[in-house]
């Protein structure tokens, strides 16, 4: 049941990534409405039977082991990518996010050892949902940064192919860019705040990383709402700071996890 369900969400995810990456390559921005409705909603169903199947695969609980953490973040972002297209039109963000989710999803749910979430109290509970939410904003500003590196490479070469008009504007983009950054900085701050209140042992064994790089990478993104707020940076050193800080965010949430789990073969909490 549980197998079925996930390929279930994966054809949905990759069936609405194929319908928005279609326009792409017709490049013809009339054809665009036609696909991007059906695809969101089949991506909508796509992340119900991912949040399904994680809740039934991991008993309702939060399981924060390397590769059903991934699936968890991967559902978090594909979610939270459709919330951002019901204020702004940027589907796009689709062809980057909903393959992954899919691959994340099919990792955790065929190749994966099956683990048991670790017992958490509520305060731990809200500081982990609040970690969430700011990877999960930061990794969807990381694929608008990827997205306008790609605009502004083609616009600067002059390679105006037909898929670029399908792509939404480059000053959309970059608008929603720091929108994104200014709200996972505002969630970011937050898990670092609930981490001083409600983790017992912060800088302790597994976790001194893990703290040192969100401190690293919250600097990293508040450099970068500053530079824009005071010198108006943009382009090129917007890209370059959004996916250095997204990097050590990366490295702060799952590096450790990496080595213990996947290299040492050793089970952490």
């Amino acid at each position: 049941m549980l197998a079925a369900l996930s390929i279930f969400a994966i054809a949905c995810y990759l069936l609405a990534s194929g319908l928005l990456a279609r326009p792409l390559f017709a490049g013809s921005t009339k054809t665009t409405p036609t696909f991007v409705r059906p695809a969101l909603a089949i991506a909508t169903v796509a992340v119900l039977a991912h949040a399904t199947g994680l809740l039934a695969m991991h008993r309702g609980a939060l399981d924060l082991h390397f590769f059903a953490a991934l699936s968890l973040v991967a559902c978090v972002v594909s979610a939270l990518t459709l919330l951002v297209n019901f204020t702004r039109p940027v589907a796009t963000l689709g062809v980057i996010v909903f393959p992954l989710s899919a691959l994340l999803l099919w990792t955790d749910s065929f190749l994966a050892p099956p683990t048991a979430p670790a017992s958490m109290d509520w305060h731990i509970k809200l500081h982990v949902t609040v970690a969430l939410l700011a990877f999960g904003v930061l990794s969807i500003a990381a694929a608008m940064a990827i997205l306008l590196a790609i605009q502004e490479r083609a616009l600067r070469h002059r390679q105006l192919g037909p898929w670029l008009s399908a792509l939404p504007p480059l000053t959309l983009t970059e608008s929603l860019l720091f929108r994104l950054i200014a709200a996972g900085f505002v969630l970011l701050t937050l898990t670092l705040l609930t981490g001083i209140l409600f983790v017992d042992n912060l800088f302790g064994q597994h976790l001194v990383h893990k703290t040192v790089l969100s401190i690293v990478a919250w600097l990293v993104f508040g450099a970068l709402l500053y530079g824009r707020w005071r010198h108006g940076w943009r382009g090129r050193s917007a890209v370059n700071l959004t996916l250095i800080g997204m990097g050590v965010l990366v490295l702060a949430f799952f590096g450790s996890k990496f080595v213990l789990e996947v290299i040492l073969h050793r089970t952490v909490d």
